[in-house]
């Protein structure tokens, strides 16, 4: 930490790059007006680990601003992670998040899946693990991409990143219960 900004002002500018809806919008018109290639990608992030660190650290790399969507506790419980999720609640998700300097933006959506805010935000890539399939076009199917359709609508990309192997919440989980 630079010796001339004090704890509170890097608190401060953590917790600043936490949006809303509303309090986005001007910072948006910022960005596009500055020919920034925006980028989004989406994620419950409960415990962070080293696989989320390389799969975000990926996506901040294809573009010039990355705005992470975070789930609320309300959407995490309607994904059935489990009993016991989220582990953390929304706001100290998206607080760790936002202590990353690669990352721009967080907001935390309540719906159970991205699709109204990416509509809101138009990113100019989606990212999603490569457990989905950027060429995907059935909505129904598992390995489609919600908002692909939006991105490419607007001219953007939609692209998929490999996940670091060995690395996930759920193996996390299950070690800390000696499974």
């Amino acid at each position: 930490m630079p010796s001339n900004v004090s704890r509170k002002q890097t608190n401060d500018l953590i917790q600043s790059k936490i949006y809303t809806k509303d309090t986005i919008v001007q910072q948006l018109s910022i960005w596009r007006f500055q020919k920034k290639k925006i980028v989004f990608t989406n994620g419950c992030f409960d415990i962070v680990h080293r696989g989320h660190i390389d799969y975000l650290a990926k996506a901040a790399d294809m573009g010039d601003m990355l705005i992470v969507g975070v789930n609320s506790d309300a959407s995490v419980k309607r994904l059935n992670k489990g009993d016991a999720r989220p582990l953390q609640d929304e706001q100290s998700r998206a607080l760790i998040l936002a202590a990353f300097s690669f990352i721009t933006a967080i907001i935390i959506f309540d719906e159970e899946t991205p699709q109204e805010l990416i509509q809101f935000l138009k990113p100019d890539v989606l990212v999603k693990g490569a457990d989905y399939n950027a060429d995907e076009t059935d909505k129904q199917s598992k390995k489609y991409i919600v908002g692909s359709d939006i991105v490419r609508a607007n001219g953007g990309v939609v692209k998929t990143i490999e996940y670091l192997e060995g690395y996930s919440t759920t193996a996390i989980e299950n070690k800390i219960k000696g499974k």
